[in-house]
């Protein structure tokens, strides 16, 4: 009887702290110990918990915080939006020095590039054979001049760099990190 009243409370424990975290209720009132992710250390004494397992979810805790960093971005809805307004501020310099390798290094292939008898482009090489007259038409280069970066949303697609017109310079997430995934014309 004692054990399962003991269960009772590790759950019940267990279900508050899971509803503050998740709530964010009482945040500048917390004690560091209630903002905790996962079950501390010195709750298993009192409930008389397996010190193992706390153990062992500790370290997923912290086994999952590394995958997650180690990986990258999961997609395009994962990028905050001061990292999509720097990437983007690296895409408007490299356009606007029509640096055709700069462009490049932002870019993941293969990528689509608009331009007429181009369309996919599959390696670097490719890309840079393009050349820069080809690539930096003077319809995208102001366009991308033009472009508001502040507040750039999110899509599947990504994020388009663009003024409002055709010409634009579209990047996302590819492999985990920011890319230029497509040059629409």
């Amino acid at each position: 009887m004692r054990k399962k009243m003991k269960n009772v409370v590790v759950m019940a424990l267990g279900f508050a702290l899971t509803g503050a975290v998740l709530t964010g209720c009482g945040e500048s009132q917390q004690s560091r110990q209630d903002t905790q992710q996962g079950i501390p250390a010195n709750i298993s004494e009192e409930t008389g918990q397996d010190s193992d397992s706390v153990a062992k979810k500790e370290e997923a805790d912290e086994t999952e915080k590394v995958a997650q960093t180690s990986k990258g971005y999961e997609d395009n809805f994962a990028v905050d939006s001061e990292a999509a307004k720097e990437f983007a501020e690296k895409v408007k310099e490299a356009t606007a020095q029509k640096d055709l390798e700069a462009l490049a290094e932002l870019t993941a292939f293969p990528v689509y590039v608009g331009l007429p008898d181009v369309g996919v482009v599959e390696t670097k090489e490719d890309f840079l054979n393009l050349g820069a007259e080809a690539v930096f038409t003077n319809e995208l280069l102001e366009s991308i001049e033009m472009a508001d970066i502040e507040n750039l949303q999110p899509s599947m697609a990504g994020f388009p760099i663009s003024d409002g017109r055709i010409a634009s310079i579209n990047f996302g997430v590819a492999d985990g990190v920011l890319a230029i995934n497509g040059i629409n014309y």
